[in-house]
């Protein structure tokens, strides 16, 4: 069962730890690219076609990207799955993280079929992933790291996703 946004922010609350910005206390590479291999695996079998990805993101608390293609999807506009090295948060945005406001925006702009964001869904829950939809991730950042440093307005996505 997806969890309700109040769920949502408590959890990103309880990760954010102000000591360790880019990934947490007792982060297992090795384990975190063993279950983003079986994202793109799952998702390369659920679309029925290769799926770049990137990985193992230096300097950022965000692991990776598995980008879906165009040509798999049913409006033909990639999707792409960002995963967080901090507990095992997720993101699925429309062709590029901030291309749309989310992906209802998506939805209703005719760029995102809901039975494709089903499919990645589905596979992000089977595999343990917490998916965070782009418009909280968004919002104003109310934690207890020091994150003025960065240009412009701190938000969720800086946090768990942003370069260090």
């Amino acid at each position: 069962m997806a969890m309700s946004e109040i769920e949502l922010l408590a959890l990103l609350r309880e990760l954010d730890d102000p000591e360790r910005l880019e990934r947490p206390l007792h982060y297992d590479r090795a384990a975190t690219g063993l279950k983003f291999s079986g994202l793109v695996h799952r998702l390369e079998a659920d679309f029925g076609t290769p799926c770049e990805s990137e990985r193992d993101t230096q300097d950022s608390s965000e692991y990776g990207r598995v980008h879906v293609p165009a040509d798999a999807t049913v409006r033909g506009t990639r999707i792409v799955v960002c995963v967080s090295k901090f507990g095992s948060l997720a993101e699925v945005c429309v062709d590029n993280p901030g291309a749309f406001l989310g992906t209802d925006d998506a939805h209703e702009e005719g760029a995102l079929d809901l039975g494709d964001l089903a499919t990645v869904e589905r596979a992000l829950v089977d595999l343990g992933y917490v998916s965070v939809p782009e418009e909280l991730l968004e919002s104003d950042y109310e934690g207890p790291s020091a994150l003025k440093h960065l240009a412009g307005r701190p938000t969720w996505w800086t946090r768990f996703f942003g370069l260090w």
